[in-house]
């Protein structure tokens, strides 16, 4: 089959394109898009299926009228997988996809799929994953080696706009009490500089190691004693939590529902549902380094089945089903 996946942006690059040619399928990628491109692309290829994906520059603005107009009407399947959901559900995903109408609406969040149902959009959910070419183990690397990283943006913006985000019960329960009790944590990512108000306390600028390429962030996963994963929602998973996994890295992340339904604490990751339990634990796997090295070991073993091969072979499977293939 021919997949064409409408996407510029090397964060979805690697991920659930790569799964489909691991599945066997064809895939072109479009890159960036025109009103001239879209429909060069669609005749000199033509696919079976075309996928839109994430919240990237190629979703907005006049970019949509070009989609709707080039795309919904060949009759070709065109699907969107929603992977800004739940937090930017009504902002971003439903005035997209009643603009561009895809034929079908993939989504991270469960809670989602009877309401874009209810919208007349066929829809199921399809969690995040990972690529093991893209998130994979290697050797440490001095650049990179460190006790505790973090590595995500710090979205003060969003966190000040949404109180309730539960990224922000994440940080302060993951981030705060460690910077507070004295331990160093490096940061890769953007804004942090900006976070004093939110986390309590100022970051020392040599924690402060800025923007790190999607594709490198696996070096500091493979590097890190410890790496702090955050979580958006009790409900769902974030990327980089099979991400983290996927490149060996010893995870500690929140503690809930989604984390211990997918994955088991002690076995395969640590949580923490308290500040205080996140300081005794970081404290207890950094003294103890062959049994963080055995949690990792596990959990890298039991994300595998995470990989967006899995997705790609789920999507055809389900679409099949659905009749939409």
């Amino acid at each position: 089959m021919r997949v064409l996946f409408l996407e510029s942006h090397s964060m979805w690059l690697d991920g659930l394109p790569n799964g489909f040619r691991d599945a066997g399928h064809e895939v072109l990628v479009s890159g960036s898009l025109t009103e001239k491109n879209i429909p060069a692309i669609i005749s000199e290829y033509s696919p079976d299926l075309i996928i839109m994906l994430g919240w990237t520059e190629e979703h907005v603005g006049i970019k949509r009228k070009w989609i709707r107009e080039h795309v919904t009407t060949t009759g070709i399947p065109f699907v969107y997988w929603a992977t800004e959901d739940p937090i930017h559900t009504n902002v971003l995903t439903v005035p997209f996809i009643k603009q561009v109408r895809p034929r079908f609406v993939f989504t991270v969040s469960k809670e989602m799929v009877p309401y874009y149902e209810s919208l007349g959009f066929p829809s199921a959910h399809l969690d995040f994953g990972y690529h093991p070419c893209i998130h994979k183990r290697e050797e440490k690397l001095d650049g990179y080696a460190c006790s505790i990283a973090v590595v995500a943006n710090a979205y003060p913006g969003v966190i000040k706009v949404y109180p309730q985000f539960y990224r922000l019960q994440s940080l302060r329960t993951l981030i705060s009490p460690l910077l507070k009790a004295g331990y160093r944590v490096d940061f890769w990512g953007s804004r942090w500089t900006e976070m004093e108000e939110i986390l309590g306390c100022r970051l020392p600028r040599e924690y402060v190691h800025g923007y790190l390429p999607y594709p490198e962030a696996y070096k500091v996963y493979n590097s890190a004693d410890i790496v702090l994963g955050l979580q958006n929602t009790t409900s769902q998973v974030t990327m980089r939590t099979y991400e983290i996994l996927g490149s060996g890295g010893f995870l500690l992340t929140s503690n809930t529902p989604a984390v211990t339904d997918l994955f088991e604490p002690g076995q395969h990751l640590a949580v923490a549902a308290t500040p205080e339990e996140t300081v005794e634990t970081v404290q207890y796997y950094l003294d103890h380094p062959e049994e963080r090295e055995k949690t990792r070991r596990q959990g890298q073993t039991a994300v595998a089945c995470h990989s967006y091969k899995h997705r790609a072979e789920s999507i055809v499977h389900l679409l099949r089903q659905r009749k939409i293939l």
